[in-house]
């Protein structure tokens, strides 16, 4: 009952879903603050944007080592962390009277966010095996669940007493209802082998070696990186900006709070739909698929800019993008052994927000530049194809491989 597979394992992913879902709150807020603090401060889009890109750069770097810690410490001390680290970073910027500050406060924020995705992942990972594909997804719902309850929690907060209160009142929240969540997951994780071509794991396929692709461990992380990142710039325009671009065409921040929680919610959808599709036919395919898909959805925006218009891509938007990011942690538990999941799951995964850092600040400077977003949504279309461009690469070495094994 407490092994792989078992009931308690999936008691545990539930638990790793709500505590994902309370620490989300560190990544999705400052998205709905956006245009609010950057009148309080007094600065333009593209410096408030530059905070945003400390939120997220400190969200890859806390991936990373956040992720080395679960592999040698464990999922609670690393949760724990976590939480003191976000109620700190939350009252830092509530109190912060210039954008250094401001950003600086963002930038603890996001690394202590970050033990709440990638890390949790991956010690999701390890409880199971026949379905892992659907519960690595799932457990990365619950970054997209955050997006889904917490921007209009925190829009109607801010309407009516402030953002700094508002950041005030995540950063008690963070504290009392982490903790208790990471002593939940405190039994170790089971030992199980995976034996290359022996075991079925993820996909239904046998664990490989990243040398089966013909690529060295380290090659492989390196292509997964330029990936995660080119997928991720086309991807942080609709995300980051949608709730500043309806302030701009008049619609306001709360149809933009509105739309990104439709974006998001229809993101957990396709985030379970690809664990399932993952389970059959691989990580690599799901992310061709993904990739395609939301390149798709970002002509959408350039189609039309009516208030209905931008209801409906964002929903597709979300429908179609979602199994992107899981994509790249079942990669890693097909090509990489179970000891390194944490860190290389941590590295994999966090490497997308780069691509969000960076494609959030781009959109700023494009909007600065340009007077609109259009730009902005052509440059995203651009990295979408690069990301096309990686995953059907990484797809040829695959069958060419599978056809002379």
């Amino acid at each position: 009952m407490s092994g792989v597979d078992s009931s308690y394992s999936w008691w545990r992913l539930a638990a790793s879903v709500t505590l994902s879902t309370v620490g989300g709150i560190g990544m999705w807020c400052l998205v709905v603050a956006l245009p609010i603090v950057q009148i309080d401060l007094g600065v333009s889009r593209a410096d408030i944007s530059f905070a945003y890109t400390m939120n997220t750069m400190g969200f890859f770097v806390g991936g990373v080592a956040l992720g080395w810690l679960v592999d040698r410490r464990g999922i609670v001390v690393t949760a724990i962390m976590s939480a003191i680290g976000l109620a700190a970073g939350f009252a830092g910027a509530a109190m912060a009277p210039s954008l250094v500050l401001f950003a600086a406060a963002q930038a603890l924020i996001g690394f202590s966010a970050a033990a709440t995705f990638a890390p949790l992942v991956a010690d999701v990972s390890h409880w199971f095996l026949k379905r892992r594909g659907m519960a690595v997804a799932i457990a990365a719902s619950g970054n997209y669940l955050a997006g889904t309850v917490w921007p209009p929690i925190v829009e109607r907060l801010m309407r009516d007493h402030g953002w700094r209160d508002t950041f005030l009142a995540a950063s008690v929240l963070c504290l009392v209802a982490m903790v208790p969540l990471a002593f939940a997951l405190r039994r170790k994780p089971p030992h199980h082998a995976e034996q290359a071509g022996g075991i079925a794991g993820s996909a239904g396929v046998a664990a490989h070696s990243a040398r089966s692709l013909g690529l060295s461990p380290n090659a492989l992380q390196a292509v997964m990186v330029v990936a995660g990142i080119a997928c991720c710039v086309a991807m942080s325009m609709p995300q980051v900006h949608v709730v500043a671009y309806c302030a701009d065409l008049g619609y306001g921040v709360a149809r933009g709070a509105e739309m990104l929680s439709l974006m998001l919610g229809f993101g957990i959808v396709s985030r379970i739909a690809s664990g399932w599709i993952a389970d059959r036919v691989g990580g690599i395919k799901t992310l061709i698929l993904g990739s395609t898909l939301q390149c798709l959805a970002l002509v959408f925006y350039l189609i039309d800019d009516s208030l209905n218009s931008l209801y409906i891509a964002s929903a597709l938007f979300g429908l179609f993008q979602g199994g992107i990011v899981p994509s790249y942690a079942i990669i890693v538990r097909e090509y990489f052994p179970p000891k390194e999941a944490g860190f290389r799951v941590g590295i994999a995964v966090s490497s997308t927000l780069i691509g969000m850092a960076l494609g959030g600040w781009m959109g700023g400077v494009l909007f600065d530049m340009t007077g609109s977003y259009r730009a902005a949504f052509i440059n995203g279309i651009a990295w979408n194809v690069l990301n096309f461009a990686v995953a059907f690469w990484l797809l040829m070495r695959q069958s060419r491989r599978n056809v002379y094994a």
